[in-house]
């Protein structure tokens, strides 16, 4: 239901009653060329939402009137419930509120004062999620995505062809323990603190509740072609330069991954000037939905 004319850009939605906060927030997200709208309370947020559908919103929880966790419940489960990702932004950063903004229908939060960077890498990865996501069923066979999706209680509810072509090859058990376990945080628990569920042949990557409040699962076979080297292949890249991107894809700040490869800031900076302009794209969203593509393809 996309009516504004982005052509290729993603749409965000930025709701936050501090103008301050507003503009900051807006500025950053213009910077990595998406288009933003701006709501300055949770009632402009859903009419704006019968008009527009973005690609994710950045929610303020504490506002006057009707706070972010009342307007995420409306958007979620209201009369035209949208299937954007909802991401706090909040000062309440106890478990008692992060439980109620997922309650609410929320997939992620970050905390205030906004860190730009962490606000931008949870981004990526949620912008990525929602793309596949926006359309009907049809759509993510037609993509040949591996998606699949539960019940609050981990049933299986549905999957995509190629998802259930990858179970019926591996013989991975949906009912397996350890799965069952890991689906249900998935629930209580936000997008960015889960990591994948690794077995033997395939590895599983929560994508956060549908608005249907439905478990929605990514898939991807373990024993393919380490993604690194596919990253690498199909962008001609450094070895280096695939790790950094493929960390980036999974939702990581550039601090995240210059701990996780033992490389200083100012050297992953250098690594990702260089992806950028081998995938020719200017920020980091664009670089995780070309390489999300390139890894869910089974070529």
């Amino acid at each position: 239901m996309k009516t504004l004319e982005t052509g290729d850009k993603s749409i965000a939605l930025v709701v936050d009653d501090n103008p301050d906060s507003l503009g900051m927030v807006s500025s950053a997200l213009e910077a990595q060329g998406m288009t933003v709208l701006v709501a300055r309370d949770g009632y402009s947020a859903i009419k704006l939402t019968h008009r527009v559908q973005p690609d994710v919103i950045l929610m303020d929880a504490i506002m006057p009137d009707i706070d972010g966790f009342e307007t995420c419940r409306v958007l979620k489960t209201g009369p035209n419930p949208t299937l954007a990702p909802i991401i706090f932004m909040t000062g309440l950063c106890d478990q008692e509120h992060v439980v109620k903004g997922l309650q609410a229908g929320g997939v992620d939060y970050i905390t205030k004062p906004v860190v730009i960077e962490e606000m931008i890498a949870r981004l990526s990865t949620h912008v990525v999620n929602s793309r596949m996501l926006q359309s009907a069923r049809e759509a993510i066979d037609a993509f040949e995505r591996p998606v699949l999706a539960f019940d609050e209680n981990a049933q299986f509810a549905w999957g995509s062809k190629s998802a259930l072509d990858l179970l019926k090859e591996t013989e991975f058990a949906l009912d397996e323990p350890a799965f069952q376990t890991w689906l249900l945080g998935c629930v209580v628990r936000p997008v960015s603190d889960i990591n994948p569920h690794v077995s033997e042949s395939i590895a599983a990557h929560f994508m956060g509740l549908s608005a249907t409040r439905e478990i929605l699962v990514k898939l991807a076979m373990q024993n393919d072609a380490r993604r690194e080297d596919r990253l690498q292949t199909a962008f001609n890249l450094t070895a280096r330069e695939a790790e950094v991107l493929y960390w980036l894809t999974l939702g990581k700040t550039n601090r995240d991954i210059s701990a996780i490869l033992s490389l200083s800031a100012r050297t992953v900076n250098k690594h990702l000037e260089q992806v950028f302009q081998k995938m020719g794209v200017d920020n980091r969203t664009s670089a995780a939905v070309l390489a999300d593509r390139q890894l869910s393809s089974r070529g």
